[in-house]
């Protein structure tokens, strides 16, 4: 079981890397954005990123969950990669040619009527990143994290070195000579346009990138096999639509729902898009633990007394996030400093809300192994669906007065009770034995320490207070967290030797 935790640690940190220095770059972009465009534009930004987030869900349709899975099957070894990629290629070109000719209707539905060049940008990022996700699938399975994170780490580069040469350098040469074709590309979309033009440009190099797997591909197409990944795949497209829901469509509710007095809507949009940026290394981590974890749960349900795995490797995750929650909260005020536009600052005090949310929302991806192993995955689109009519429910009725504090409020209420009913659903199919009373009181405590440091504030603001009373907050964690846990620290690699 060491062993295994050992090797999830591993690909965890490669898959981190490949996640978080990214995610960190692009994280730079943020004062960068917030500086080189107003909060509308912003806004306009974040609506379009959340309709990719949508149509991700839409083109994949779970195909990369249905590959870990599929692939447990000796018999399928040869075929899978095959029937997955004629899968993909095909619908990706069906939506790409439908979607496109209904651009002008989805840039109404996404409250940018005027830009709907934006939408096909959008639609060609998507069917890119569609067409790479069998061969990023591919490398997560056959252990290749490290040209995995080399993929994704140039890929944000070429990404920040395009958007920096359309928004900085190219305006300064158009200018410079009316006659070059500098000018031609400079008028050829907004600055917002520039934004989803170079990410256009980051998805087909990750193509090139990955010519070496998608070259192995065959048109080779096996249809019971096809079957078989459509009847497990389909309810983990709910899944994923319920999941785009809770964590998106607050944006797109708060534009239909939402009317500030004496605002534009779009500068609301465009400070809880860049506040809820600063939830970023729950997130990260978050996204590279499913990268290392969703493999690994599979090949770990087959061993002996997985279930005991699966619970320790839980009080890690939140012992992890608990951790970052207390790293962005007590920091706030150095954080804050991201985000450019001033302005915007006035929603920082949703971040402590957001950070508990995606706290649950981890938590969620851990539980929901039960009915991944179990072949029950409507189990998951039921308790997805449900928590996407929460939000909307929740939405509806508070967003028109309270605006996206609301919707920080609903994401919170959503992911905890898409937790709550994991957990119970789970234990009467798939007993893991969680120590839920530790975990909750770890939580507890992190919040409380919380509101212990902004106590301490209102006795006396001052920075550079803030940041020891902060610091010492943060080391008495950790120092309870060592205390508590030692006799499971000792046993982890590297950590262990230095813990007495």
């Amino acid at each position: 079981m060491l062993a295994g935790i050992k090797q999830l640690a591993g690909q965890t940190l490669w898959y981190g890397a490949s996640s978080v220095i990214p995610r960190l770059l692009n994280y730079l972009l943020t004062p960068y954005l917030t500086f080189k465009l107003n909060s509308a534009s912003y806004g306009e930004v974040n609506l379009v990123y959340a309709l990719i987030s949508f149509l991700l869900i839409l083109y994949t349709y779970g195909l990369e969950t249905a590959y870990f899975r599929f692939s447990q099957k000796p018999e399928y070894n040869s075929s899978l990669y095959n029937t997955a990629g004629v899968s993909i290629i095909t619908s990706t070109v069906f939506l790409t040619v439908v979607l496109w000719l209904f651009a002008r209707p989805l840039a109404g539905i996404t409250n940018i009527p005027d830009n709907p060049e934006y939408i096909k940008m959008a639609i060609l990022i998507v069917a890119f990143d569609s067409l790479a996700a069998i061969p990023f699938a591919k490398l997560r399975q056959d252990g290749k994290p490290k040209k995995y994170a080399f993929v994704k780490f140039f890929a944000v580069l070429i990404n920040i070195g395009v958007l920096y040469f359309f928004l900085s350098v190219l305006p300064g040469l158009a200018a410079a000579d009316p006659n070059s074709v500098f000018v031609v590309i400079n008028g050829l979309t907004t600055d917002t346009g520039f934004v989803f033009l170079a990410n256009v440009i980051m998805s087909f190099s990750v193509l090139l990138l990955l010519w070496r797997e998608i070259s192995g591909f065959r048109w080779k197409f096996d249809r019971k096999l096809w079957g078989e990944i459509m009847v497990y795949t389909l309810p983990l497209m709910i899944v994923g639509f319920g999941g785009m829901v809770n964590e998106t469509l607050d944006r797109f509710m708060l534009g239909w729902w939402y009317q500030p007095a004496g605002g534009n809507v779009k500068e609301e949009i465009g400070t809880y898009s860049a506040v809820y940026k600063l939830a970023i290394l729950i997130t990260v981590f978050i996204q590279a633990f499913r990268m290392g974890a969703e493999p690994f749960f599979f090949k770990q349900a087959s061993g002996e007394n997985p279930q005991r795995t699966y619970a320790r490797v839980m009080k890690f995750f939140v012992i992890a996030i608990c951790m970052m929650f207390l790293f962005v909260v007590l920091y706030l005020d150095i954080w804050k400093y991201f985000i450019q536009n001033e302005k915007m600052w006035v929603g920082l005090k949703v971040v402590p809300i957001l950070l508990v949310a995606n706290m649950f929302l981890g938590i969620y991806y851990n539980l929901s192994i039960w009915y991944k192993i179990s072949n029950k995955t409507s189990a998951g689109a039921v308790i997805t669906v449900g928590g996407a009519v929460l939000t909307i429910v929740l939405s509806y009725l508070f967003i028109p007065s309270y605006g996206y504090v609301a919707s920080a409020w609903t994401t919170f209420l959503c992911y905890l009770s898409m937790c709550v009913a994991c957990y119970i659903w789970g234990q009467k199919v798939y007993p893991i034995p969680y120590a839920w009373k530790k975990l909750i009181a770890y939580i507890v405590i992190v919040i409380l320490l919380y509101f212990v440091h902004r106590l301490l504030l209102r006795i006396w603001s001052n920075n550079i207070y803030s940041f020891v009373t902060a610091t010492g907050i943060f080391l008495a964690f950790i120092w309870f967290i060592l205390k508590i846990e030692k006799n499971e620290f000792q046993k982890l690699p590297f950590i262990g030797r230095y813990i007495r």
